[in-house]
């Protein structure tokens, strides 16, 4: 079976939704999400929007706290081009009809760990649940948007496998999860909004389809990534049994949330002069070492002292969640620890979401844009999706119409059905294991060392798994996730410094020039 559209958007998270919907005026338009299209990291997110909203906020310190909480290796024309465009993409959004929290004076605004000024438009505590169910109606009301629910990407298809002179993509081939059928899809752009990386760890803040499947996908087609060693771990996770991947928005803090030991003492004040609003990756490192020093399995955020009023106003969301498993976060403290959040590196772009194949566009958590550097700063990641899919449809627009070749049909006549599905499961745990223990919060080349000799055993295995049976879903992300922990421990082996979210107990110092870290893949093994 085969479709064919004029764009194709794989993922239905923001990135992918908003570039939708400004696409559809002009163009035929299918969205893939593998599973509804409503489950996205995205919809998961809580705290917020930054943008400069406020007459007592300027761009110039936007610009600012993203380069300090970036390490200084933040590219300068992309941030300055999406904090500048912020204001835009908060105004496209309310004519859409988010519905952002107000006060009397106007939009509240709240102020996350790193920023200097409250600049973070939110709805309540749960802006991407908000921001994803407006947008998601619009979708399914459009006529010129095809949604394909169920469905997850294999590959794309260039003109590099075609055996054509211009190695242009065409389109990719999808696997039908429902029915089991792998189909054709042409299109003349495509754009990645495919998101994160997080399971490839074994704790983590991200949904299930978080597997790094477009960073994957690029990489094999011959796109360059870079800063793949930039996993930000959020600092608190809700730490439950029952709670999986919950997290505690970082507004938790900005608003007063104190993080203290089991006996109640403070921590954070010894650890960095900003204390509680100290970035992400600061935060993360200093409860990584309580923990470690008392041998804790978490240590406690406390927003109790701000009063029952005040939480359910303001925490709703995470005060309800919190409360069906028993903790009421209005009279005692929330037990966090660390979890994988998101992936500051990806595929790399420019200022147009081009990747380095024509046709083939990246936007939102999968693409490398140079905005976060080390480091992303609190809720910067929604303002860039917003931008960057806003970028890639003026440009497909902007672009001639290119003829798609007959493109072939997926052969399956040299494979069969999997005799032991248990290879997959067995090895998709071995990888979020090693994983989060050799390359995680604090790294040693000796780990990351014996993580790439774990890594290169699972891929040929997986490899001669892909080559002799049917493809599955969960086949497709295990592939996906081995290859975007060989590029994160690649990644992390090349920088001999501890910058942002990548600390080395060998190179603990600095380097004096900062550069990003990008892989380019090599003709042996395209």
């Amino acid at each position: 079976m085969s479709l064919s559209f004029d764009v194709l958007i794989i993922g239905s998270g923001l990135a992918g939704q908003s570039a939708a919907l400004r696409l559809a005026g002009t163009h035929r338009v299918a969205v893939i999400s593998k599973r509804s299209v409503d489950v996205s990291a995205s919809a998961w997110a809580q705290g917020g929007i930054a943008a400069v909203l406020d007459s007592q906020d300027s761009i110039e310190a936007h610009i600012r706290d993203t380069f300090e909480a970036g390490n200084d290796l933040n590219d300068p024309a992309a941030t300055r081009h999406v904090v500048e465009n912020g204001r835009r993409a908060i105004d496209w959004l309310i004519d859409q009809g988010v519905p952002f929290t107000r006060t009397a004076d106007g939009y509240h605004l709240t102020r996350e760990g790193g920023h200097s000024a409250r600049r973070v438009i939110h709805v309540a505590d749960a802006t991407g649940s908000a921001v994803q169910k407006t947008l998601t109606e619009k979708l399914q009301a459009h006529p010129n948007i095809t949604l394909l629910e169920n469905f997850i990407a294999v590959d794309f298809i260039t003109g590099s496998k075609l055996g054509l002179a211009e190695n242009r993509c065409f389109g990719a081939y999808a696997l039908d999860t429902t029915s089991g059928e792998v189909i054709t899809i042409a299109a003349q752009a495509t754009l990645i909004a495919t998101g994160g990386a997080g399971k490839v760890y074994l704790y983590t803040t991200n949904p299930d389809t978080s597997t790094g499947d477009g960073i994957a996908m690029a990489w094999r087609a011959g796109c360059r990534v870079a800063n793949m060693e930039f996993i930000q771990f959020h600092p608190t996770c809700l730490y439950h049994p029952q709670a999986k991947s919950f997290l505690i928005s970082e507004a938790v803090r900005g608003e007063g949330g104190l993080l203290k030991l089991p006996d109640g003492t403070r921590f954070m004040p010894q650890h960095d002069r900003r204390e509680e609003l100290a970035p992400r990756d600061v935060v993360a490192r200093a409860i990584d070492f309580e923990m470690k020093k008392f041998g804790l399995d978490c240590v406690f955020l406390d927003i109790s002292h701000k009063g029952e009023a005040f939480i359910l106003e303001h925490f709703p969301n995470i005060h309800a969640r919190c409360l069906e498993l028993g903790i009421d976060i209005t009279q005692e403290p929330i037990p966090v620890v660390p979890a994988a959040h998101y992936t500051c590196g990806g595929i790399v772009t420019d200022l147009q979401a081009r990747t380095d194949i024509p046709g083939l566009y990246a936007a939102g958590e999968a693409a490398c844009t140079g905005l976060h550097g080390a480091n992303r700063l609190a809720s910067n990641s929604l303002l860039e999706c917003l931008v960057f899919a806003e970028a890639a449809a003026d440009d497909i627009r902007a672009q001639p119409r290119h003829p798609v070749p007959p493109l072939p049909n997926w052969d399956e006549s040299r494979v069969t059905d999997a005799d032991e599905e248990v290879v997959i499961s067995h090895n998709w745990d071995e990888l979020r294991r090693f994983m989060w223990d050799y390359v995680g919060i604090v790294r040693t080349t000796k780990r990351l060392l014996r993580a790439q000799h774990r890594i290169r055993l699972l891929m040929s295995e997986i490899d001669e798994f892909y080559a002799n049976f049917r493809v599955t879903n969960d086949l497709i992300e295990l592939r996906n996730l081995v290859v975007t922990a060989d590029l994160i421990v690649r990644s992390a082996l090349k920088r001999k410094e501890s910058r942002g979210l990548h600390y080395s107990l060998d190179y603990p110092e600095l380097t004096k020039k900062p550069r990003p870290t990008v892989l380019k893949r090599s003709l042996r093994q395209a």
